[in-house]
Formats: C-alpha cells, structure tokens, sequence
C-alpha cells in the first residue's frame, strides 16, 4: 500500500488507515522509531509497575494487606502509617 506523505500544520504526516490501525491494536499512542531505512510503529509498552496502586487499594479495601510474612517484620512497623 502506498500513502501519500501531506502537510499537517508546520510538519509532514501521513494518514493510516483504520484497518490498519485496528490490526495491530493502535488506539492512542505509537511507539514510533527509524530501523534501518524503515519507520516502525508499535504498541507502547506498558509502564513498569502499571496498576500496581489500583491493586493495592482493593487489597486494602478487602482487608487482604497482611503482612505475607509477619516473622519477618521490623520492630517498628506497627508505627508506619500506610
């Protein structure tokens, strides 16, 4: 498939279609780099430790936040607050 390169404000851009788009699972954002003489886009990586916060909340909210190994706590954790 050919597509043509056009003018988008000050820059240059070309219009995927979205089939193509669709495809490959490109919702919002593109990871986008040069590899050797072809430009490739792909799905961002999802950032390290994604939901991890979320998660933790529900365990909290379920009362499930234990300590997993409570031999091993520190004398002043009872202390800390989360």
């Amino acid at each position: 498939m050919l597509a043509k390169i056009r003018c988008l404000g000050n820059s240059q851009g070309i219009l995927i279609p979205k089939p193509l788009l669709q495809q490959i699972g490109l919702v919002d954002q593109a990871e986008m780099r040069v590899e050797g003489d072809a430009l490739v886009l792909r799905k961002p990586k999802a950032a390290p430790r994604s939901g991890w916060a979320e998660a933790s909340r529900k365990l909290a909210a379920a009362g499930d936040d234990a300590a997993w190994l409570p031999e091993f706590a520190n004398e002043a954790d009872a202390e800390l607050k989360w």
